[in-house]
């Protein structure tokens, strides 16, 4: 997959699960499990329950993402 063919969509973190994955609510509503990328973790930023993040996702699996961005309160 390369990044021009990302589908980026924003959402909200339900809830953290095992292995530095999030159970991602999108703004249409769908659940997503994602991962965070791999900026996300060499920088040691946290990703916790009701933060709003972006997440791409490969166009072959809307139900599997990588979480991107965390937008500031």
């Amino acid at each position: 997959m390369s990044k021009e063919e990302a589908i980026e969509i924003q959402g909200v973190v339900e809830k953290a699960l095992s292995n530095a994955k999030f159970s991602v609510k999108a703004q249409t509503g769908h659940m997503i499990v994602a991962y965070l990328a791999g900026k996300l973790r060499r920088h040691f930023i946290k990703i916790l329950p009701g933060d709003t993040v972006t997440v791409a996702l490969s166009p072959y699996d809307l139900g599997k993402g990588r979480i991107t961005f965390r937008h500031k309160a």
